[in-house]
């Protein structure tokens, strides 16, 4: 008995190991894809309800919906090749060298404090480009691996690709893989899981939209001013700086550069337009956005925002962004809830 009971284990454990190395190459889409029907199955039910389509058109129409929202700006934003991504680089390496410009002289011929802020502007113009002089070596190595990044959001734009495609079948087949997936929690966690579903579900939610949303507006919002100010390759550039949101310096590692490569070109008057745009819009909009998304859903640490977005970027590539936050976030409330699970526990009798 022990020895059929061992074997039944040994026969069961290397179906579960096969089917996880048959799994692991597409492990990143199909987690996107959970976690995109997750977040968007309201609408999902709304199609199906309101519109009375059949389950198979309604998850046509949310593939058709994602795919406009989400890829079809990556496809936009991916640079056409290695020579997009060498000329983006002597690009920024031109405006680098060139540092800001002097004053013009229509400054100093302003009554009373021209001559001051032509002097001052001076001054913080030369400081300002010995600094980038002396930090262009740092610039080169992190331009080296922003550079990267853009060459591989087009493998991640088949792998979103890939996603939607298994995405269609979880809109079709979602009803019953839930309850599926309800009664295998309810037999782990026991009286525990309907609240583990809530607060999961609350975490996913929150986590997706918070990062999500505050990219794709704030992408959108640099795009635009890039486009207004004439710099090249807006879309590129939007897209990068909708990916840089989630991190701490975010999108003015995208604007900033921009600016003071208009003001070094001679384009003085949009170079100062981009750059009260940047910290107006695009920064002051970032103080607005998160918040009202994250609100709508449980909040996550910013330590591990950070870190799953660093850590899901070098383990899946582009999609892990968005996958990172959302598996440390999942983490991050199930050891909470398990912490406190003995203080809701039922005392004995």
């Amino acid at each position: 008995m022990i020895a059929e009971r061992l074997l039944m284990g040994l026969l069961v454990g290397g179906i579960a190991v096969g089917c996880v190395l048959v799994l692991y190459p597409f492990a990143s889409a199909l987690l996107w894809a959970a976690i995109l029907v997750f977040t968007t199955w309201p609408v999902c039910e709304w199609f199906r309800t309101t519109l009375h389509l059949r389950p198979s058109l309604a998850a046509c129409a949310m593939v058709l919906v994602a795919a406009v929202v989400l890829v079809l700006p990556l496809a936009l934003a991916a640079p056409g090749g290695a020579d997009d991504v060498n000329q983006l680089r002597h690009a920024i390496e031109a405006a680098l060298r060139a540092g800001l410009p002097g004053s013009p002289d229509w400054v100093f011929e302003i009554p009373l404090v021209g001559q001051i802020v032509g002097g001052l502007w001076n001054r913080w113009a030369a400081d300002i480009s010995v600094m980038l002089e002396a930090l262009r070596p740092y610039f080169g190595i992190l331009l080296e691996g922003s550079l990267g990044l853009l060459l591989g959001i087009a493998n991640g734009v088949l792998m979103f690709i890939l996603a939607l495609f298994v995405a269609f079948f979880f809109y079709v087949y979602g009803d019953p893989i839930a309850a599926r997936l309800r009664l295998i929690l309810h037999r782990i966690a026991g009286v525990q899981a309907d609240r583990l579903i809530l607060v999961t579900g609350a975490t996913v939610r929150g986590v997706v939209y918070g990062i999500l949303g505050t990219a794709v507006v704030q992408g959108i919002l640099t795009a635009l001013g890039l486009w207004l100010s004439g710099v090249p390759r807006p879309m590129l550039l939007g897209g990068v700086a909708g990916l840089l949101s989630v991190l701490p310096i975010g999108a003015p590692v995208v604007w900033i550069p921009a600016a003071l490569w208009l003001m070094g070109g001679g384009h003085l008057g949009w170079g100062v337009f981009l750059a009260i745009y940047g910290v107006v819009a695009v920064s002051g909009a970032d103080s607005v956005i998160r918040p009202w998304f994250i609100s709508r859903g449980a909040q996550l640490p910013f330590l591990l925002t950070v870190l799953g977005v660093l850590g899901g970027a070098l383990s899946f590539g582009l999609l892990g962004i968005f996958l990172g936050p959302v598996l440390l976030g999942v983490g991050y409330t199930l050891m909470n809830e398990w912490a406190r699970a003995p203080d809701t526990a039922p005392p004995d009798r």
